[in-house]
């Protein structure tokens, strides 16, 4: 994809976007509702029209093509299956559409049936199949047109928990076999790393990073990236003073709702100064960094109250409030009640810290589902 847009009206849902997909790669695009994933997936398919930019196979612009002449498979987020037809038939559709012969789709289709483990539902209508055969007969009618890319738009929003993790290791599973090529549209970050070699995120209709899923997860670009990898705990904060060096960065001094921290600078400050006293800053905590314990330990330090427990089997999920007013989610594997006082600390190395108030983080963006035009 190269320099696409694409604007409805005044509103523009893609903005010069440029992306490349490699052979055998797995990209997922993620991002909340309304940042354009869906929609970069629906210009590639050929389901909507660019504004500006251009598409190209190679050495091959396809911008200009009917989707059936672009040579991708697509998975829909609600399945998309004729419900007059059978498995078999669904996945015949590819192929007929291709001009392949009674035969020949016939077996195209009960080898894709096969690979994703339903060969014995061919016959079954899509009404007498769970929510995870009507996904598993869509991928199997992506794959029967032997695509050289497969386009896959949230493809297990609609699944229950458990079903999602085995059609995630099933995806997973026909990548690895087939040595597909993959793009796949997700809001949810643990699904988006499991499977993916590559994330690109988008904000707002623009790459706002992209990188292998560890890179991403480990260094991200801003607050509005960390946000989907995990950084729970999201605040505005001012710069306090200058830090020191250390093995993964420079830190600086932070105030947040009057709680002083020592954090690592990302972003742009990473290589510059942090800035002066009062500068504003965004700061981010993962839940599972944060520790509890008693005072006397490396790092930062700071009192709150427990207000909320969740069990989550081997660990609790804790809503805690701070001296200063601030909520912070933590992770841990101690026992707490709800009213406790809590001594919580924090390694400074785990503080991320963000040139500019609010910089870009999450909140106020809805992560679910929903329809990104």
């Amino acid at each position: 994809m190269e320099g696409v847009s694409r604007w409805y009206g005044r509103s523009p849902a893609l903005l010069d976007l440029d992306l490349e997909l490699s052979n055998g790669e797995f990209v997922a695009l993620l991002g909340p509702s309304g940042c354009g994933k869906s929609t970069a997936l629906a210009c590639m398919a050929g389901l909507q029209p660019l504004t500006t930019g251009a598409i190209w196979r190679d050495s091959t612009r396809i911008d200009m093509l009917p989707p059936e002449r672009r040579g991708f498979g697509m998975v829909f987020q609600n399945y998309a299956l004729f419900p007059h037809m059978s498995a078999q038939r669904n996945v015949e559709f590819g192929p007929r559409m291709q001009g392949a012969g009674r035969a020949e789709r016939a077996r195209k289709a009960a080898e894709a049936l096969e690979l994703v483990q339903l060969g014995d539902y061919a016959s079954k209508l899509p009404s007498q199949l769970s929510g995870g055969q009507q996904q598993r007969v869509a991928i199997a009618r992506a794959l029967a047109v032997e695509p050289e890319v497969v386009l896959m738009d949230e493809p297990l929003s609609n699944l229950d928990a458990a079903l999602r993790v085995e059609l995630r290791t099933e995806i997973k599973r026909l990548y690895q076999e087939r040595g597909l090529s993959v793009l796949y549209v997700t809001h949810d970050q643990e699904e988006a790393l499991s499977l993916a070699t590559r994330l690109v995120v988008l904000r707002a209709g623009r790459l706002e990073q992209t990188g292998r899923p560890e890179e991403v997860y480990t260094n991200p670009a801003s607050a509005y990236v960390a946000g989907f990898m995990g950084y729970r705990n999201l605040f505005s904060g001012q710069v306090s003073g200058a830090g020191h060096a250390s093995p993964r960065g420079r830190t600086a001094g932070v105030v947040v709702d009057g709680t002083r921290l020592t954090g690592l600078l990302r972003g742009g400050a990473a290589t510059s100064a942090p800035g002066a006293p009062g500068d504003p800053v965004s700061v981010a905590i993962r839940p599972e960094d944060v520790v509890v314990g008693s005072r006397g330990g490396r790092g930062n330090e700071l009192d709150a109250v427990a207000e909320v427990v969740e069990y989550h089997g081997r660990e609790l999920a804790v809503q805690a409030r701070t001296a200063g007013g601030s909520v912070l989610h933590v992770r841990t594997d101690q026992h707490v009640g709800a009213g406790e006082q809590l001594t919580l600390r924090i390694d400074p190395e785990r503080v991320l810290v963000f040139p500019g108030a609010g910089a870009g983080a999450p909140g106020g963006e809805e992560v679910g589902r929903g329809d990104d035009h």
